[in-house]
């Protein structure tokens, strides 16, 4: 790149073409990044330390915590502790809230996130990820509880995610198109590498766990079968490429279109992911470059969350193919 623009000089451009910014929101991704270099240098030295392996306990979510989980919630709990605007983090590592200001103070901001997407990969040298999302909280409502921050993804102010492969890279949105920085650990600096990013209204790759098929509902079934069918004239059959890391996969579609799956199961409607922090805030990034986030039946964004950890299925990616998955679903709901 001849003339690098640094994500803080990107943030700092958007809020001079903004008149009612305040700089909060640049300080709130300044410690996002912030946190995201901190767990790129561990993973670089995952394997040198003693950072590998589980805990041996289980979080809220009923799953094995690893080391790495741990460490990379702490971060970027402590980053945000040296803030005086963001009043409150959830985190999937964390059962309850984690209040950053004290009541007498007035944060005016919630951050939702995923601090280690793909745990499973750990250990052998898979793609990783973190995922975030910011919320305003009101003004008139700063009394504790959860009305305070469980708010539709439809009213977030960011999100985004942070991809640990090859290269780490940071996308983000804010409402205003999608854009991706990618790290340059020489200078330590996250470079713009991609802006206003938009994905193609149809693909030729899917992204599911095929292993849970025996527990789908017959609408699920017979879209997987329907993709995998030999028909040149629209593109099939589908790839499948999963990874076994959200963000690696949802990344993929991004860029390439096609589409990511994690639907429910007969005995598990509600699905298994995370709907503030890492369904909304994906669908998001991904509405903003033209696709879809949907559970199957309905947009994400306009779900109500009931709790902080509350589960949804997802189906995101390239609005023509996830148009698609909504027929093959809407039988099921009569």
């Amino acid at each position: 790149m001849s003339n690098p623009v640094s994500l803080t000089e990107h943030i700092l451009d958007q809020q001079r073409l903004n008149p009612d910014a305040t700089g909060e929101f640049s300080t709130i991704m300044t410690q996002i990044v912030l946190g995201g270099k901190m767990i790129a240098q561990d993973l670089r030295q995952a394997g040198l330390l003693d950072i590998l392996g589980s805990t041996g306990d289980i979080n809220i979510q009923g799953e094995e915590v690893q080391k790495l989980d741990q460490r990379a919630n702490d971060t970027f709990v402590q980053v945000f502790e040296s803030s005086k605007i963001v009043r409150t983090v959830i985190s999937e590592e964390m059962e309850e809230p984690y209040t950053v200001i004290p009541a007498e103070r007035t944060g005016k901001y919630a951050v939702f996130f995923d601090p280690l997407d793909g745990s499973s990969n750990i250990d052998v040298n898979g793609p990783l990820g973190a995922i975030f999302s910011i919320h305003r909280l009101s003004p008139t409502n700063l009394e504790n509880g959860s009305s305070l921050y469980l708010k539709p993804g439809h009213e977030q102010v960011a999100g985004g995610y942070i991809l640990f492969g090859a290269s780490t890279i940071l996308v983000y949105t804010c409402g205003d198109g999608v854009h991706q920085f990618t790290l340059n650990p020489g200078i330590g600096e996250f470079l713009l590498s991609g802006s206003n990013i938009k994905m193609p209204a149809r693909g030729k790759i899917y992204s599911v766990n095929e292993g849970n098929r025996q527990k789908w509902s017959n609408g699920v079934k017979k879209y997987i079968d329907h993709i995998q069918e030999v028909d040149v004239e629209t593109g099939r059959p589908y790839s499948l490429r999963y990874t076994g890391c959200l963000v690696a996969d949802v990344h993929r579609v991004l860029f390439k279109g096609g589409l990511y799956l994690y639907p429910g199961e007969v005995n598990k409607p509600e699905g298994k992911l995370r709907l503030m922090y890492e369904a909304a805030p994906l669908t998001f990034v991904i509405e903003q470059a033209g696709g879809i986030g949907s559970t199957g039946y309905e947009r994400i964004q306009n779900i109500q969350p009931k709790t902080p950890h509350q589960r949804v299925p997802l189906v995101i990616g390239s609005r023509e193919d996830v148009e698609l998955v909504e027929k093959f679903l809407k039988p099921e709901m009569s």
